[in-house]
């Protein structure tokens, strides 16, 4: 991050607009933000307004090992339409970061938090409360509220949530799912203690209209289950998140959320397809699309996630043929090199309808002449050891999240960065190389003067951001790939 230097005048207290300009002049023109959102920005600052918990959320991903941010607003957030404050959790120079980390109580703890490097003693934790999640009565209760749901529905079909609820073999038995639910057509186990597969199928093989089983993260897998599941229930289309070879127009439906726990059925009216303009078929081990994946039967189309399937029972030149005829399709998310070939330009030239490949802009593509686009590389996540102390672990993950700041005044820069940790909302924006918000160091002097200096990290969105929508940034914001050592023969 490109340090911003801070150059306070001798003025008074800032008690107005015009005063708040004059003496942040320099520190507005450095950190970007649009003048129209001055005024906003003095009124927040002044006030002290936090209200980036209003708007967004925190939410795990990577199971568990980093978060993202989340526009949760009931209203889409117009591009610099609004600006946020973001505290800093920490801030210290350099040589003082592990004593800092040993001595001030709490602050291990929540960096190690905050960078998601405690998730052992999180589990540890988690496994305390094992004889409660884990007991009958529990997981019966839990069943218990679902069968009053179905019950309160004209349509009997059921979709039964049970992950991570300690479920055993003996467990699973005594629940008895088919006699409870006749018409039972997802049921996820996802996270369980499941471990005979002969009381697993015992019970699974009585649920005959299943189209979706997930045994996810249960010590059965281990135990070649898979063969007995396709045996015992023909009409599989979904199992352990991949496509069975029955997958078709229920499966689809999955994907394209017109199928779900709120919405439980055992057949998708055809009709209903013609108004999909989203789906996400990524990672479902696909070797062949359905019949029911057309243009006919899909025609809006218009953007389309396979990113992680083989499907290498047709060809590329078919796939491409097949994609083409979706006339609305403009946003595609596949692997390269994968099943449309080696290289990005080859695909958007049969192609010329997308705008967006891989969420790249297909123009600059075209413009750069890149052929290899992939802005959903795997991200590298922190690593380390049992017996390794939190201040130790928050060393090795903090340059992450780390950003930086020189202060300076009318008569010297002060050449020792100020590295700071924005708190818990700023920390978790990760990266994009199409990211739609940007953020900017800010040093705020209410009196005027650099000594009464207080520093935060302004937020603001440079694109349309919509409601359940990710909140990125771009962590080389300023540095084109010609700036990067090592990447100037890049393509």
């Amino acid at each position: 991050m490109s340090p911003a230097v801070a150059s306070a005048s001798s003025g008074d207290r800032i008690r107005t607009y015009e005063d708040f300009v004059r003496v942040h002049a320099y520190l507005l023109a450095a950190a970007g933000i649009p003048p129209s959102l001055h005024r906003r920005l003095y009124r927040k600052l002044a006030d002290e307004v936090f209200d980036g918990g209003e708007v967004f959320a925190v939410e795990p991903c990577e199971d568990g090992r980093q978060r993202r941010l989340v526009l949760t607003a009931d209203q889409s957030l117009g591009k610099e339409s609004d600006v946020f404050l973001v505290d800093h959790a920490w801030s210290f120079r350099l040589p003082d970061a592990l004593k800092q980390l040993r001595e001030v109580p709490g602050l291990a703890e929540r960096m190690a938090a905050l960078m998601c490097v405690d998730l052992d003693r999180k589990i540890e934790a988690d496994e305390q409360d094992d004889d409660e999640s884990g007991s009958l009565e529990h997981v019966s209760q839990v069943v218990e509220k679902e069968r009053a749901r179905v019950q309160e529905r004209s349509d009997s079909t059921a979709w039964l949530e049970l992950e991570e609820l300690g479920i055993d073999d003996d467990m699973l038995v005594a629940l008895d799912l088919s006699a409870n639910f006749p018409n039972l057509v997802a049921l996820n186990l996802w996270g369980n203690k499941l471990r005979d597969p002969e009381k697993v199928m015992q019970e699974i093989r009585k649920c005959t209209k299943l189209k979706a089983l997930w045994l996810n993260e249960n010590p059965v897998l281990g135990k070649s289950i898979d063969k007995a599941v396709f045996d015992g229930l023909s009409g599989l289309e979904i199992y352990n998140s991949h496509f069975t070879s029955k997958a078709g127009e229920w499966a689809l439906g999955f994907c394209a959320d017109i199928v779900g726990a709120d919405n439980p059925c055992s057949s998708v009216e055809s009709t209903l397809f013609g108004s999909i303009g989203t789906i996400d078929l990524s990672d479902r081990c696909i070797h062949k699309l359905p019949e029911v994946f057309s243009p006919s039967k899909l025609p809006s189309l218009s953007k389309l996630n396979i990113r992680g399937n083989p499907l290498d029972q047709i060809s590329g030149d078919d796939l491409l043929k097949l994609f083409g005829g979706f006339t609305q399709l403009q946003e595609l998310e596949v692997d390269i090199p994968g099943p449309l070939g080696n290289s990005a330009i080859s695909i958007l030239e049969s192609l010329p309808n997308l705008s967006l490949l891989n969420g790249v802009d297909s123009s600059s593509i075209i413009e750069s002449g890149k052929h290899i686009v992939d802005s959903a590389l795997e991200p590298r996540l922190p690593e380390w050891s049992p017996e390794e102390p939190l201040a130790e672990r928050v060393i090795g993950a903090m340059w992450l999240y780390l950003m930086t700041y020189r202060l300076a005044d009318d008569e010297k820069i002060d050449e020792t960065p100020v590295w700071y940790v924005m708190d818990e909302l700023g920390s978790a924006m990760r990266h994009s190389d199409n990211a739609n918000f940007r953020i900017a160091p800010f040093l705020f002097m209410p009196e005027g003067k650099l000594h009464t200096a207080i520093s935060y990290t302004i937020l603001w969105p440079t694109h349309d951001v919509h409601t359940g929508e990710e909140c990125t940034r771009d962590f080389l914001f300023g540095i084109g790939i010609q700036e990067v050592p090592g990447t100037a023969s890049i393509k």
